[in-house]
């Protein structure tokens, strides 16, 4: 069982019934999956969707999926159907273990990180973060990168409210700006 996963269990979901005061344990707040997705764009060169590829690959474990433009844009010289990123959902172990890699191993390799923005949240008890940089994730060989890639994460939990996701969030290490 993966570290982040028994924290939840033995740790996380009792302090959160007994700080929220739910009656039933199905009322508490998880995570239900992590959703990955970078922008590969369509002035890049041919190479560039690969690599990305390949970097997703080694960041989360798994083949990403090729996201395609879905309309014609004479500005930006695209064309419905053109690849433009990837994106990888993770779910059950393998989101526990990148959470777990995220939030103690990438994220203390940010430059001048003083903790995660508290403006991500959508309403509804999702928190989105955009990575400027892949670098900062250990599985990425800094001497093969040739494009500065960007991430956008997005833990998706089943919180009703943005306050219960910000405390099951909090609980489970992530470090929030003050």
């Amino acid at each position: 069982m993966p570290d982040m996963k028994k924290k939840y269990l033995e740790e996380v979901a009792p302090a959160l019934k007994e700080k929220m005061g739910y009656k039933n344990v199905m009322q508490i707040p998880k995570i239900s999956k992590i959703v990955l997705s970078m922008g590969v764009g369509t002035k890049m060169d041919k190479d560039a969707l690969p690599e990305a590829k390949n970097i997703l690959t080694a960041i989360t474990g798994q083949c990403p999926v090729v996201t395609k433009a879905k309309k014609n844009v004479a500005n930006f010289k695209l064309r419905a159907g053109m690849p433009v990123g990837l994106m990888v959902t993770l779910r059950s172990h393998i989101m526990y273990e990148f959470l777990d890699r995220f939030v103690h191993n990438a994220l203390p390799r940010v430059r001048d990180f003083r903790g995660v923005p508290k403006k991500g949240f959508d309403g509804v008890g999702n928190y989105n973060i955009g990575m400027p940089d892949v670098s900062v994730f250990t599985e990425v060989d800094l001497d093969k990168l040739k494009y500065p890639f960007g991430l956008n994460l997005t833990i998706v939990t089943t919180a009703k409210t943005d306050a219960e996701a910000k405390e099951l969030l909090s609980l489970m290490d992530v470090p929030f700006a003050r």
